[in-house]
């Protein structure tokens, strides 16, 4: 064997393992949309049972899930270049990320439904991506559960829990959502059904929907009254604004742990110092519904990396877009390059920011520690 050989046969071999380390590694997803999780059958399923009619197979739906950018006008000077990629984009008919999810909570009508994609949301983590620890957001009540109310919602969700932690050793909490498309009287009376209906899994908020909808500051008043009520707090920002502004606002004013996405923090040099300095969390994904901004998500994403920002890979919707999180961990390693030490470090990292009580945090964090130290001495000796 020759010496160029020899170094490629160790190259491929070295190449294998971190293949492996990645889809191995024990993880946490911090952000996690419960109704992004469904799967196509199950939706099928829940679908003919509550006699909704849709207008393709749940499969073909959820294959051709792809949301549209409708005005490309104030990205078109973003420091890291967007460029489309249509290629990546389904070839029949489109359905976006928003009307896929409005039809599977119509399909949802009973509270067993709830703890059924609850704890397959927890399966599904475990099995592809040796997932330790869930956090998932929740949307308001589904129309046909009004009466079942929030409580008893939260209630239908966290026996998933239960069941998903006896089966699998698993750890979870639920995130209310705070619909930006609404205004800051709607988010304060979400708030208020929190703290008036305290359940030990709902530890906090979360700011989600097109953040074009809704600025951060509209919700000041709401986000404050979670502080004083000690929820944690977090908000997708700099994802659909390309602005870096929103995430100061976010941590600043909202009061924030977190953020979800926060790509165009990189449109602003003293604000990635900033970021930088403090170990804000992030959290990371790079498959998107928005299929064509694919490319630019990873490049930016890159960028944070590169510039020492704390991201955490997560899965965001992965029933639907369809990944798992150890698919973005592969991402990582094939389009990004990172190696086996900023795995390691991601991944503990997301144990740092999640919001499990400090004791069973630090009980997790062992545990991981453990873990991915007999991983690495199995696979690189």
């Amino acid at each position: 064997m020759t010496t160029e050989t020899s170094s490629e046969t160790t190259a491929a071999t070295e190449s294998t393992a971190l293949h492996e380390f990645a889809a191995r590694i024990p993880k946490t997803d911090l952000h996690c949309h419960l109704i992004g999780t469904v799967r196509a059958s199950t939706f099928a399923d829940l679908a003919a049972k509550a006699g909704l009619v849709l207008p393709e197979d749940p499969e073909m739906i959820f294959a051709n899930i792809s949301s549209v950018m409708r005005d490309f006008t104030p990205y078109e000077n973003a420091r890291i270049p967007i460029v489309e990629d249509y290629s990546l984009d389904p070839s029949g008919d489109r359905y976006s990320l928003f009307q896929a999810s409005e039809w599977v909570m119509q399909a949802l009508t009973e509270a067993d439904d709830l703890t059924r994609i609850t704890y397959e949301a927890f399966e599904a983590a475990h099995r592809t991506s040796n997932t330790r620890h869930l956090e998932l957001f929740i949307d308001d009540v589904p129309p046909a559960l009004k009466e079942l109310g929030y409580a008893g919602c939260i209630e239908a969700y966290a026996e998933g829990i239960r069941q998903a932690e006896r089966d699998f050793g698993m750890s979870g909490r639920l995130i209310v959502g705070i619909d930006r498309s609404k205004d800051g009287a709607y988010a304060v009376r979400r708030v208020q059904q929190i703290l008036n209906a305290p359940h030990e899994y709902v530890v906090g908020i979360g700011l989600d929907n097109l953040e074009t909808a809704g600025p951060p500051e509209r919700f000041e008043a709401a986000y404050q009254l979670a502080g004083r009520g000690g929820l944690k707090r977090t908000a997708h920002s700099s994802e659909h604004a390309p602005v870096a502004v929103n995430t100061i606002t976010c941590l600043d004013v909202l009061g924030c742990d977190r953020i979800d996405h926060g790509y165009f923090v990189m449109e602003d040099d003293a604000v990635i110092a900033r970021m930088r300095e403090e170990q804000v969390p992030f959290t990371g994904i790079f498959t998107t519904s928005r299929r064509s901004w694919r490319p630019w998500r990873r490049a930016s994403i890159k960028a944070m990396v590169d510039a020492g920002l704390n991201v955490i890979l997560a899965s965001d919707d992965p029933g639907m877009f369809p990944t798992t999180l150890a698919n973005e961990y592969r991402i990582a390693v094939d389009d990004l390059g990172l190696d086996r030490a900023w795995l390691r470090k991601s991944a503990l990292a997301g144990v740092d920011a999640c919001w499990l009580p400090e004791p069973e945090k630090a009980a997790l964090k062992a545990s991981m520690t453990a873990e991915i130290d007999a991983l690495e001495r199995e696979l690189f000796g």
